[in-house]
């Protein structure tokens, strides 16, 4: 399917009342794929982002492309300059730090309250979203890392405190390039699993102590992985 045929499929008939549903709807889906390229690698570091070539591509208007950069440019993804236009924000030691300092600080926490609110269907979708990372281990780390971020939202989703699992999952958004740099090196996938497996298992207890310091040392043992990594490669 060609990017074009992917929106003509996607768009909802447009509504009388408003063209600007249509318009925001385009500026998610523009919004979606570039964040995905830039996740995956395909956009490197520093790389120039042209709207109109853009545009093009996708077979829409500059107007939710422009939308879609910004928000792009919000979220930490992207830079701007002026009379430059947007490029890729480079992955660095210090948005690793700041990311998973505020997981840190929310995440374990957040987790042994969903724990202890946690619905029968909230622990189904809890395994299930396991599971479906575990399934991931072998094949390719962007899925993976999209993987784990529906996992440890699940962890923390039960209770319905909606902006705690905003902020969780915003944050393992801007994660998800670093979970696959840090999973490149031999080993560090087998690692993971086991990790993951003790965090449902606890999850599951609704053991929240054990939860809330299994999780804190799974997200410290990545920071420390990731500042060697930065570290060795003179960054």
């Amino acid at each position: 399917m060609t990017a074009r045929s992917r929106f003509v499929d996607a768009e909802p008939a447009p509504l009388p009342v408003s063209n600007n549903i249509v318009v925001r709807t385009l500026s998610d889906q523009v919004f979606e794929i570039v964040r995905e390229r830039i996740v995956t690698g395909s956009l490197p570091d520093d790389a120039a982002i042209r709207q109109d070539a853009l545009a093009t591509e996708l077979g829409v208007s500059k107007i939710p492309v422009r939308e879609a950069l910004g928000r792009l440019e919000q979220e930490g993804f992207l830079t701007s300059q002026a009379n430059r236009g947007y490029s890729v924000r480079p992955m660095s030691a210090e948005q690793a730090d700041e990311i998973y300092a505020l997981r840190l600080l929310i995440e374990p926490a957040a987790a042994g309250r969903g724990a202890l609110d946690a619905t029968e269907r909230d622990r189904a979708e809890a395994v299930a979203a396991f599971q479906a990372l575990d399934e991931a281990a072998n094949t390719n780390l962007a899925e993976v890392a999209v993987r784990n971020r529906h996992f440890h939202v699940a962890l923390v989703r039960p209770g319905g405190r909606l902006l705690t699992t905003q902020l969780v999952e915003r944050l393992s958004i801007l994660a998800e390039r670093y979970v696959i740099s840090h999973l490149e090196p031999a080993g560090r996938d087998a690692r993971a699993h086991l990790e993951h497996r003790h965090l449902i298992d606890a999850w599951m207890a609704r053991d929240q102590a054990v939860l809330e310091k299994l999780l804190h040392q799974h997200i410290e043992a990545t920071l420390w992985d990731l500042r060697a990594q930065f570290a060795a490669a003179g960054n």
